[in-house]
């Protein structure tokens, strides 16, 4: 069964990506004892920022704008 995505799941996990490139930013692997942890890839990661935050403008009402001539004419 299909999750319904809401605008506030949206901005949950479009602030989790952004978290998560910041992580990523300050070191991609490192070990505590004799485990070792990698994190995600960051075009991965991404990827991930632009899905979420085109999920979170579509929800939110923002459209992309569109450019409109409009020519006036006297009948």
């Amino acid at each position: 069964m299909s999750e319904i995505i809401t605008l506030e799941r949206a901005k949950k996990h479009l602030i989790a990506w952004l978290d998560a490139e910041i992580a990523v930013s300050t070191g991609q692997m490192y070990r505590i004892g004799p485990k070792q942890l990698q994190r995600a890839d960051l075009s991965e990661i991404r990827k991930q920022i632009a899905y979420w935050r085109g999920e979170v403008n579509r929800l939110g009402g923002k459209q992309s704008r569109k450019a409109m001539r409009i020519i006036p004419r006297d009948l």
